[in-house]
């Protein structure tokens, strides 16, 4: 059985609360420091949308009194006061529409940097089973439609049920017989919103779903670009490509079918019905039971009830969306990472040692649960010690790296840096005494100074430039067409692969820590550039604790102690003259990569 995602989990239980109306309740902690600007936008909105409701009262003065008198002072002072009206109506809408504009772009920054902030918290196990498409799509997509939601149409939508409120209380008081009328049909007009909106939410997730397929597919495809052009795999790619921009087309178009007959059936009620009352009230005015300025007025506030009516049928597509997406982004947000700092953390001793101490470990990585990259496995390493760690392909050397940096934690024994248990301290104490140079070297889009600076932030130019020195990056950098401020390319891609290892390890002697953790750190070498850079490293790590793994063994010979592992246990301990002379594993492994040297 396949290992679901965490975020599939979440996507699921969210399902379930399907019909819970209050997703966007989610939002209000995000809300809550910018009330004033909320009260601001209130009553702006409050006082725009009062004006507007006044014009039915100006318009039942206008008609009852103005022409039916024939007073024409009074249609002059009309146009005045309607002036103001439009003017105070204009000044609202402006405040209104900026605020509530910021409330949404500030509430939507806010949020995306809550989520990214823990983002950066998950264990890499999380990573194992999420695809970084769907994160992406989560902080992107889901966010704008938030957006336009908190920005856009949570005012439509707040201004028009004032409206619709007002516009109804309105009716109210000039025809109770006709608004009883209205009544009538209100429910006719909120029964396809209420069945449709359930419909459009449930699309509004499964198209928000596909784009974050679509999007977890580009970033892989070119994430390996190389790969798929040298595979010339483009061909497949596209049809795969194709299929999932389908599949995504397929499910909108669907959403968008169910809102446009959703807003069909709508307009089709309350015109009709507005239409129906109207006729009604022609025959009122005629009997004399209802006057002309009071069906002008009626006539306004119905059209603002059912304008109203409409726009919110509009928007509730929109709010249906931004609750989907709200859950999409606060399942994210209730992803706890499985490694976190205990409650009190133990210190570190200072000055740090470098004693390292592996006690009957055993672990599984969370998507591979049924075999064991490391079991029983124990090792104490003394500070300023060099030890390497060798063996065959999967035997778990890169893991033992992976726990010492408490990436993972062990389902069984423990791990002591400086005698301290790693779970009982704070994992960033623990990583800040680790310098890690990986096998398949990371560098940012960046420049040189900011990727060597990775090391330490707080370093001068001089200290970056000595770095690139001692891991003989100097010459290279110096020589690119704005030395150290050239931009490096996508992950270093303007660099070759030796040149990336050697900024790599440049990073590493700049942090200066007390432990060394080299995983094939001159694998990418050539045999000039890797003389040098173990140099460097000789230099770098004298007088600290260093953890080698090396397949390649002509770079562990000078270790002060060799450890053989094999399907995760240590097999043999010593040098490389007596670890041969036993005629074990690491024997084997030493004849034939020297066998073949010489060769």
């Amino acid at each position: 059985m396949s290992r679901r995602s965490p975020l599939d989990i979440n996507d699921a239980a969210a399902d379930g609360r399907r019909r819970d109306l209050g997703p966007l309740r989610r939002l209000v902690p995000f809300l809550l420091p910018y009330k004033w600007r909320i009260a601001g936008a209130m009553l702006a909105l409050t006082v725009a949308a009062g004006t507007v409701l006044g014009l039915g009262q100006g318009m039942r003065v206008l008609v009852d009194q103005g022409f039916a008198a024939g007073d024409s002072g009074l249609l002059d002072r009309a146009l005045l006061v309607l002036l103001g009206v439009i003017a105070l109506m204009a000044a609202a809408t402006y405040g209104r529409f900026y605020l509530v504009s910021w409330i949404g772009e500030r509430v939507v920054a806010d949020i995306r940097s809550a989520v990214y902030d823990h983002v950066l918290t998950l264990s890499p196990g999380f990573f194992e089973t999420t695809k970084t498409g769907e994160i992406l799509s989560r902080l992107t997509t889901d966010t704008t439609l938030l957006q336009v939601v908190v920005g856009s149409s949570a005012s439509i939508a707040l201004r028009n049920t004032l409206m619709f409120l007002g516009g109804t209380g309105m009716l109210l008081v000039t025809s109770p017989k006709l608004t009883g009328l209205v009544a009538l049909v209100v429910p006719l007009v909120v029964a396809p919103i209420v069945l449709f909106g359930r419909r459009v939410r449930k699309l509004s997730r499964d198209s928000q779903d596909r784009i974050a397929d679509i999007g977890s597919f580009v970033e892989e495809t070119l994430a390996a670009i190389r790969t798929v052009q040298a595979y010339t795999h483009e061909a497949i790619d596209r049809t795969l490509f194709g299929r999932r921009v389908e599949d995504a087309f397929d499910v909108a178009v669907g959403r968008v079918r169910v809102r446009a007959l959703m807003t069909v059936i709508v307009i089709v009620l309350v015109f009709g019905a507005v239409g129906i009352i109207l006729w009604i009230g022609g025959h009122d005015v005629l009997s004399g039971r209802l006057t002309p300025g009071e069906l002008s007025a009626f006539v306004i506030y119905a059209v603002v009830v059912a304008g109203s009516v409409g726009a919110i049928s509009e928007v509730i597509g929109d709010l249906q969306r931004a609750a989907g997406a709200t859950e999409r982004l606060f399942g994210l947000l209730a992803v706890e990472s499985e490694i976190r700092p205990p409650l009190s953390p133990v210190a570190l001793p200072v000055p740090a040692r470098g004693d390292l101490a592996f006690e009957g470990v055993r672990f599984h990585y969370p998507s591979r649960p049924d075999w064991a990259a490391l079991e029983d496995f124990t090792l104490s390493v003394r500070p300023g010690e060099r030890v390497a760690l060798v063996g065959p392909s999967g035997a778990g050397k890169s893991t033992v790296f992976q726990l010492l940096l408490r990436f993972y934690d062990p389902q069984a024994g423990g791990i002591r840096l400086d005698g301290v248990d790693v779970r009982e301290a704070d994992p960033l104490d623990v990583r800040r005494r680790l310098g890690l140079v990986a096998q398949d070297p990371v560098i940012f889009s960046a420049n040189a100074w900011e990727n060597i600076r990775y090391g330490r932030p707080d370093a001068s130019d001089a200290e970056v430039r000595a770095a690139a020195q001692a891991a003989h990056a100097l010459e290279f950098l110096d020589a690119l067409p704005e030395g150290f401020d050239t931009f490096l390319g996508e992950k270093g891609v303007r660099l070759s692969g030796g040149q990336r290892q050697r900024l790599a390890i440049a990073r590493a002697i700049l942090r200066d820590p007390p432990v060394l953790l080299l995983d094939e750190a001159t694998s990418a070498l050539d045999a000039e550039s890797e003389r040098m850079v173990q140099d460097a490293l000789d230099r770098l790590m004298h007088g600290r604790t260093t953890l080698i793994v090396a397949h390649r063994l002509a770079t562990v010979l000078t270790a002060d102690r060799i450890v053989v592992m094999d399907h995760g246990r240590v097999v043999e301990t010593g040098t490389h003259a007596e670890l041969v002379a036993q005629g074990g594993l690491y024997a084997r492994l030493a004849a034939l990569q020297f066998d073949r040297a010489e060769a």
